[in-house]
């Protein structure tokens, strides 16, 4: 959508003619001495770059389709000419087309590139960690143990130095490291640096014994149990007792548990505890057994005017989130977590909890779609890592989620969704956030009704994005809608979310009355936006000021993700997610109207040096350049495809 509106300006504005016209709607309003053709922006960066892109880093799938642009573009084109002249085709593929035309913005084309060549030649852990011990496998073990075998067959190194080596004093991937030459001795030792050696500072990692006790499902959850046991029967106990839950819902999945190994408050009996029997309990008698948390006693969340970044899927991963603190960003949230998953143990689900120490304020986002997995959820996190919040997902619009009856699904099914809310406050020893949209449909708002029944349930704050799940990202915000909801809310504090761009777009949404603002595309597209709202200021970045904000990336996601072929290939994926976002911002002082809008595409134009317009493509294969300046060159059969592009980011 973005290259077809830029297309139509481009044509309108004859090239950059002075005398042009008014650029289109949806168009960023570009000085026309900077316009230029989709042709001649193409050609100026072939010319002026050090070499074309190889055919190794332009994605190509085996039919011969070019992968650089999205696939729902290349769907539309082929419904352009079914229109034109093949009915009888058309008719022939009607359901194939139909099929398409359901998926759109649904990102169900995306092809599965999982890398395989990470295991090819690949060193035996143990000799990689330098263990004392021979490894546990043996002959059996599939990796390889011959350290000079693996340096003949290992890539040249990427720089002349390495991230993890210069901050920690001590490289963990050794020899596999992609910058190892920084830190190998002249017999290949890993050397160390005796002043700087401490342990990476990121917290809420997933424990080994923990992991093996969730696969074998040997966690007790004692007060979700209890919780669970509670809500079927009636509402929790405390100062919201007034909204019930209807009679005959039983909790999904709450078995019932030994009684030994729950410990109940005593002043409670009838109505905790097995229906038949007197209440048993074992081991010594606790303060925490008598003495129930009250609500009011919870860790207070005081965020009223800051600026909070929102939990970005994908993007919103830890490097991205200390580049938004770093630039002014006051609470920061992890990227949606599926409940069941970390139940299950995964690795990769807990790595979206993981906390860096910048991040003074910091909470995690949950999605699930009942109240068992939720509130057990809930209570393993209360006792494992160390946040000031949680939130509930009950935003997301993606079809893999909602149908589930997770996500924007909670807000038709209130009884599943109260049992959340409450079961979670229960077993939470910190704030309980929730983050809405207005509604399911684009015209039948829910929020305002939903808010005051989610105060009483025991939410200390709401965020609500101003659209739909039916809406996407077709049209703005609805800020009316959203001021009408602060005094739904009333006296929970309410943030709203969608479309802040610029510092003037803040103040009108702080106007609205909202007790604070989240930012999510918005810091995305421009990074330093929260250093422009606290400033009150535009700030015209120079492209050299933008590419060292991407080489910090880069050596975060190297400190996050690791230094060895796998690690660098995971940091430059994300790189590129996030270059898809930034080829949309156009530099101040490029801009006709100040501030430039959200919903505002560029169109094509030639910045004010070379990198100003490489940083402008929207094609692929110039993100992969921009990453090889800071990554070294991509591997053989490297394939990129944007998330966001197939889907309703338009």
């Amino acid at each position: 959508m973005a290259e077809g509106a830029a297309e139509v300006s481009a044509q309108s504005d004859g090239g950059g003619d002075p005398g042009a016209v008014e650029p289109e709607r949806g168009v960023a309003p570009i000085k026309p001495q900077y316009l230029t053709t989709k042709e001649q922006f193409h050609e100026f960066l072939e010319a002026k770059g050090q070499e074309k892109p190889s055919q190794e880093s332009e994605a190509v799938d085996p039919a011969g389709n070019d992968l650089t642009e999205p696939e729902a573009k290349r769907i539309r084109l082929e419904d352009g000419q079914t229109e034109d002249g093949q009915a009888e085709e058309a008719a022939e593929t009607g359901e194939q087309l139909q099929a398409q035309k359901r998926a759109r913005g649904q990102n169900k084309c995306r092809p599965h590139v999982k890398p395989t060549h990470y295991d090819k030649n690949k060193l035996c852990p143990s000799l990689v960690q330098e263990s004392a011990a021979r490894c546990f496998y043996g002959d059996r073990c599939r990796f390889l143990h011959d350290v000079g075998h693996y340096l003949e067959t290992k890539p040249a190194d990427l720089g002349p130095s390495c991230v993890l080596f210069e901050t920690f004093g001590r490289c963990p991937y050794g020899v596999t490291c992609r910058f190892a030459g920084a830190h190998l001795g002249p017999e290949g030792q890993n050397l160390v640096r005796e002043g700087l050696v401490q342990a990476p500072p990121v917290r809420n990692g997933l424990d080994k014994a923990l992991q093996q006790q969730l696969r074998k499902r040997k966690i007790h959850f004692k007060r979700a149990e209890q919780a669970l046991r509670q809500l079927s029967r009636g509402p929790l106990p405390g100062p919201t007792s007034e909204a019930t839950v209807p009679e005959g819902r039983e909790a999904e999945g709450a078995p019932g548990q030994d009684n030994c190994d729950i410990q109940l408050a005593p002043q409670e009996p009838d109505t905790v505890g097995p229906p038949s029997g007197p209440l048993r309990t074992c081991g010594p008698l606790t303060d925490e057994d008598v003495v129930r948390l009250r609500p009011h006693e919870k860790r207070r969340l005081d965020i009223s005017g800051k600026l909070y970044l929102a939990p970005l899927t994908t993007c919103g991963n830890l490097p991205f989130r200390r580049i938004c603190k770093r630039f002014g960003a006051d609470v920061t949230c992890g990227e949606m977590a599926v409940c069941t998953n970390l139940l299950q143990g995964q690795t990769s689900e807990w790595a979206l909890l993981k906390r860096h120490p910048c991040e003074d304020i910091f909470g995690v986002q949950l999605e699930g779609a009942f109240p068992d997995t939720m509130t057990k959820c809930a209570e393993l996190l209360n006792r494992t890592i160390e946040v000031d919040f949680v939130d509930i997902n009950v935003g997301c619009p993606i079809d893999l989620v909602f149908k589930k009856g997770g996500g924007c699904a909670l807000m038709n099914r209130l009884a599943k969704f109260q049992q959340i809310v409450r079961g979670m406050n229960q077993v939470l020893d910190v704030p309980l956030t929730v983050k809405l949209r207005t509604g399911v449909q684009e015209r039948v708002n829910l929020a305002h009704r939903l808010l005051p029944d989610l105060r009483a349930w025991g939410a200390a704050l709401v965020t609500l994005h101003g659209r739909s799940r039916e809406q996407r990202y077709t049209k703005l915000a609805d800020w009316q809608y959203i001021e009408q909801c602060v005094a739904a809310a009333h006296p929970m504090p309410l943030f709203g979310n969608g479309d802040v761009l610029s510092y003037e777009d803040a103040n009108r949404a702080l106007q609205t009355g909202v007790a604070g603002v989240m930012i999510a595309r918005g810091a995305l597209l421009k990074p330093w936006l929260f250093t422009e709202i606290k400033e009150q200021r535009h700030w015209d970045i120079s492209s050299s000021e933008r590419l060292d904000i991407l080489r910090d990336f880069t050596h975060y996601g190297l400190e996050h993700w690791g230094s060895d072929t796998q690690g660098v290939e995971k940091t430059r994926r994300f790189l590129l997610e996030w270059l898809s976002f930034l080829c949309r911002y156009v530099p101040v002082g490029l801009l006709e109207r100040l501030p430039q809008r959200i919903n505002e595409r560029p169109p094509y134009y030639l910045g004010r040096d070379y990198l100003e317009t490489l940083m402008a493509s929207q094609k692929a294969a110039d993100w992969i350049r921009i990453s090889e300046m800071l990554l070294g060159p991509v591997p053989p059969n490297f394939v990129f495809l944007p998330k966001h592009k197939a889907n309703a980011y338009k």
